[in-house]
């Protein structure tokens, strides 16, 4: 039988990459987006479903949960590639954009934890796995401070996930390195050439490699990795 997959921010390029594969490997794929449903809707298959949430509205998304509760507590494996992010200078960032961050980028994870984690003990079975970034190594960049303080917090790991391990429940963080993707285009202050120098293997990552890395850890594959941050950077 399928295994059911629910993967925030599925509409990024990398979220979009991953919805791909787990369809082709058999899995059910409820994809999230917020606007861009472009490249998700071009994708055809029945094992897909599409649903549009703005998360940084935090009490919405808290009600949806709650009056879905039955379905979403089904899901075999979680993951977030949630990537809301507003560039801001860091003298002029005002609380509300810490708290926008904060909302879509971790505490709808959190939410949707809540919900799948008894029913994955009692199946025996589960995988979930957060998305950070390589940025919150090094204090994030000059202007996505709020995005990378977000993103750190996935890679915090609550002490009561060690009483689910024991019943065949992955949950790891993700630390993602530089892969080409339209998010970087949004800081025009990048320069990515001189970037990728600083990467030790002297390239970004694709879309399919970090999609194949994403399978195997909420796959039947990993029977060993749990409460970890796994950095899939080329050596930074």
């Amino acid at each position: 039988m399928s295994k059911k997959i629910l993967i925030l921010g599925a509409s990024s390029d990398i979220g979009v990459e991953t919805a791909k594969y787990f369809l082709k490997k058999n899995w059910f794929v409820t994809a999230h987006f917020n606007k861009n449903k472009n490249k998700l809707s071009q994708i055809k298959s029945k094992k897909l479903k599409l649903i549009k949430f703005d998360l940084v509205k935090i009490k919405s998304f808290e009600k949806f949960i709650k009056k879905n509760s039955n379905e979403i507590s089904n899901f075999d494996a979680f993951i977030s590639l949630t990537g809301y992010m507003k560039l801001k200078k860091f003298h002029k960032i005002l609380p509300d954009d810490l708290f926008n961050h904060i909302n879509a980028n971790y505490i709808s994870n959190l939410l949707i934890i809540q919900k799948v984690l008894d029913k994955m003990k009692k199946k025996n079975w589960g995988r979930i796995l957060l998305a950070s970034s390589i940025g919150t190594k090094f204090g994030g960049g000059i202007l996505t401070m709020p995005y990378s303080l977000s993103k750190y917090l996935n890679q915090f790991f609550p002490a009561i996930y060690k009483n689910y391990y024991k019943h065949n429940i992955m949950i790891n963080s993700l630390q993602i390195g530089v892969t080409d993707t339209r998010l970087h285009s949004k800081d025009k202050s990048k320069n990515m050439k001189k970037r990728i120098k600083l990467i030790p293997i002297n390239k970004m990552a694709s879309t399919n490699e970090v999609a194949e890395y994403i399978y195997f850890l909420c796959s039947e594959k990993n029977t060993l990795i749990t409460n970890q941050n796994i950095n899939i950077s080329g050596g930074e």
